[in-house]
């Protein structure tokens, strides 16, 4: 190793951030507060109707569903009572939910460089004061429905939202998970982003075991590491890797993202009926 990367890296151990991805793949420490190496989160949770066929579905097949993502298209698309609706739902099943709030895109319909190809890569922020203030007033709006949890992308909205939680203008229990749009994939964005006041962090969908391990060793929120990922980010089947992903990432979340399955996907439901021997994963959310 050449003396320049002994600096860069030792700089990086010094301020909390592995020199190097975790390749010897240690055993994470931390749980969630119960316990729990593991939990599942479903995506793409869209409607009112879309939540009571998910909850149905785990009922049948005896799988805790945890936590949820939803309103994933933007919860401006549901009326109020919708939202109380879906509030109400989870609730009584104890699931915990993620809202992506207002227009997921963009406020502003002039975004023009959004719907370009190389623009798509950079533009995935809130344009302008305007944008961002409604964007909080339909985060508002879901606190007045009933809900908790947030998805967050943009450093600037998380910044507001996390003074104004410190504040009481918001519920102070009031959490935000950071999302996969966010583009994070390494200790150093994760730690940037804990910091900032997320309280768990969806990677990008295609990070691997060291990656993740490295990341652990820096950061101590949840992270939410895609299982089942849409052909769009990937296709990517990682259902084989979970045991793996709890050993070196806990506490995590299993994520599912509805994408193109076959019948073979129903395995990773078996397993999770059963159970593995690294995931620990309790009933409770």
């Amino acid at each position: 190793m050449s003396a320049v990367l002994k600096t860069i890296r030792d700089f990086m151990e010094k301020e909390g951030i592995p020199g190097r991805d975790g390749y010897a793949l240690e055993a994470s420490e931390k749980t969630f507060p119960d316990g729990a190496q593991w939990r599942i989160e479903i995506a793409g949770v869209e409607r009112a109707s879309t939540m009571a066929a998910m909850i149905d579905e785990a009922k049948k097949r005896n799988v805790v569903v945890h936590r949820a993502v939803a309103t994933v298209g933007g919860s401006t698309y549901c009326d109020l009572q919708e939202l109380k609706d879906m509030a109400r739902m989870a609730k009584d099943a104890g699931i915990e939910v993620v809202m992506t709030t207002g227009h997921r895109k963009a406020w502003d319909t002039g975004s023009k460089e959004l719907s370009t190809k190389e623009g798509v890569m950079q533009a995935f922020r809130l344009r302008g004061s305007d944008a961002i203030s409604l964007h909080i007033a339909d985060i508002m709006r879901n606190i007045e429905a009933g809900f908790r949890g947030f998805l967050v992308y943009d450093e600037g909205v998380l910044s507001i939202l996390n003074k104004m939680r410190e504040e009481g203008v918001i519920p102070k229990e009031c959490f935000f998970k950071w999302s996969v749009f966010g583009g994070y994939c390494s200790a150093a964005g994760g730690k940037v982003v804990e910091k900032m006041g997320v309280n768990s962090i969806n990677p990008i969908s295609d990070v691997s075991l060291p990656i993740l391990s490295g990341m652990r060793k820096a950061i101590d929120i949840p992270m939410d590491v895609y299982v089942i990922i849409v052909d769009e980010f990937g296709g990517m089947y990682r259902a084989y890797e979970t045991p793996e992903i709890a050993k070196v990432a806990s506490p995590v979340y299993f994520k599912i993202e509805p994408g193109t399955l076959t019948k073979k996907h129903s395995f990773l439901y078996t397993a999770l009926q059963k159970g593995w021997s690294h995931g620990k994963c309790s009933a409770s959310p």
